[in-house]
């Protein structure tokens, strides 16, 4: 007998049918309210003469809107490229922890690099909250192409959305479309509370809050970071120290 073709067994495969079931799962709420803040972006694009191509590719490529606004404003106002290339880079980082956290929910039975690194490269604050709702009620040999269904589907109902806030950009008054951005922000604010179950949750989503006047105007951009990072870390350690002493 042969030996078995190990990228065949159960876990490391891509399957097309998981696939198709996250990309219709990213028209949801959440999927919606992404769509109505690209739109608010597509009109940015359009107030600042920046090419739409250009737009488009930064929400695939990037994925990241606070990075990707950085990133236009900043050469609508000729800033030097080095210098964005930074804070883009930097305003990124923040969603390192999202990843970390998703990451045991996108793996299937077997490591498969590339599906992960695919996978993580949508991980954004959406996708986020929603691989947290969606990826445990899935098989876990399909769960890595099912995230990068929901991924990419959210990726390309906002590319949708980019393009006709450009074209509707005329007709969109500038107010709106700013506000329009600050949709997702609030969204994902409640969000956290609908997904908040255990007192450490609530703790973590109480102190993160707190934290972020203090954190307000870090350098790079990294308030939400700290904050966020700051809060669940101090939660996850009074928690601790909480269930040390009951026991």
């Amino acid at each position: 007998m042969q030996p078995s073709d190990p990228t065949a067994e159960p876990g490391s495969a891509f399957r097309l049918s998981y696939f198709l079931q996250g990309a219709i799962g990213s028209f949801s709420v959440p999927g919606c309210v992404l769509m109505a803040t690209f739109l608010g972006f597509g009109g940015l694009l359009h107030d600042v003469g920046f090419p739409i191509g250009a737009g488009l590719l930064s929400t695939l490529l990037i994925w990241a809107l606070p990075a990707q606004v950085i990133m236009v404003g900043g050469i609508a106002s000729g800033a030097s490229l080095p210098a964005l290339a930074v804070a883009v880079c930097l305003s990124g980082v923040r969603l390192m922890p999202m990843v970390v956290a998703l990451m045991p929910l996108m793996r299937g039975r077997r490591p498969n690099l590339w599906l992960e690194l695919i996978a993580a490269h949508f991980v954004a604050v959406t996708m986020w909250v929603e691989g947290f709702r969606l990826l445990p009620k899935v098989a876990v040999e399909g769960r890595p192409s099912y995230a990068i269904g929901l991924g990419a589907g959210l990726a390309i109902v906002s590319m949708v959305a980019t393009w006709v806030g450009f074209h509707l950009s005329g007709s969109l008054p500038g107010p709106l479309a700013v506000a329009l951005l600050l949709l997702t922000p609030i969204s994902f604010a409640i969000m956290l509370v609908r997904n908040a179950r255990e007192g450490v949750d609530w703790l973590a989503i109480g102190l993160g809050a707190a934290l972020s006047p203090l954190v307000a105007n870090t350098p790079g951009g990294l308030d939400l970071f700290w904050s966020g990072v700051g809060g669940g870390t101090l939660a996850f350690f009074i928690a601790r120290l909480w269930k040390a002493r009951q026991a």
